[in-house]
């Protein structure tokens, strides 16, 4: 079996590793799009450490992931507790709740720039009518991140009813009679033996969920475009703009690899936390 694989491992081994080690290269570099330029060694990744934009992006990446993670798992774990017991209509209800992860972020994305962009839009109009103050939110700064963020849990908390939909399903039904004989309440049932159980299933969505949500270009750059005065710019699009509209390569897939050091670590404290529950 191993001798079958084989081709298959060396042909990904070489289609992944010839990236990143070109990558990694132009890190090391002061070149462009068209010429590599001069080795310079770490002098990139000291300009990115060094530059309030970088940390103003790792701020707002970090807002923006620990919202999106656990934004979208209360809601998807509350809908999932809801729909653990049959009612008439389950299913139909199931799929218009899957509804904002199946749609394309693009047109998803066009449907709340119609809601929110300007004053003349929805939400603006019902602030005016009910006499609040005038608030264009993506033109405010902090809204923007709000919206941001609220946008991310919006798209995100399908995924996140599926994971745990299938772990309570997993859960045997003699637990909860056993409880319900020994006298457990609801809250008690919930603490002791509905979150425990599904811990695992509850990590490994948080896992990938931060890696969607920290590797999120679209969400972020389709709504806002990382504005207004870079109030929503991620990592990510901070990665892309160095290197697609600054032509900064070096710069740009630095702040890349940084990005991947954040996750890997991220993904290691969870993986800890996943064996401790096995």
């Amino acid at each position: 079996m191993t001798a079958l694989a084989a081709p298959a491992l060396v042909l990904m081994v070489v289609v992944n590793a010839y990236p990143v080690v070109y990558a990694a290269s132009q890190s090391l570099r002061d070149g462009n799009l068209l010429d590599p330029g001069d080795f310079v060694g770490l002098q990139n990744f000291t300009e990115i450490l060094s530059d309030p934009l970088f940390w103003r992006a790792v701020r707002f990446t970090l807002l923006f992931t620990v919202s999106g993670v656990l934004g979208s798992w209360a809601i998807g774990y509350a809908l999932a507790l809801a729909f653990k017991q049959p009612f008439r209509g389950r299913g139909v209800l199931k799929v218009a709740f899957l509804l904002p992860w199946v749609v394309p972020v693009v047109v998803t994305s066009m449907s709340w720039n119609w809601l929110v962009a300007t004053a003349e839009s929805p939400l603006p109009r019902l602030f005016a009518a009910i006499g609040l103050p005038d608030v264009l939110f993506l033109a405010d700064p902090t809204m923007a991140v709000a919206i941001v963020c609220v946008f991310k849990v919006w798209i995100s908390f399908p995924f996140m009813f599926l994971m745990m939909s299938a772990a309570m399903e997993g859960i045997d039904p003699s637990v909860y009679e056993a409880s319900t004989v020994d006298g457990a309440g609801r809250w008690a049932t919930l603490t002791r033996m509905t979150l425990p159980l599904t811990a695992k299933s509850t990590y490994i969505s948080w896992v990938l969920m931060s890696m969607f949500t920290i590797n999120d270009f679209p969400t972020v750059f389709l709504l806002t475009g990382g504005g207004p005065v870079d109030a929503t710019t991620s990592l990510v699009v901070l990665a892309y703009r160095t290197v697609f509209q600054s032509f900064q390569p070096g710069y740009g897939v630095g702040v890349a690899f940084i990005m991947t050091a954040a996750l890997v670590a991220i993904s290691l404290a969870l993986f800890r936390s996943i064996r401790k529950v096995d």
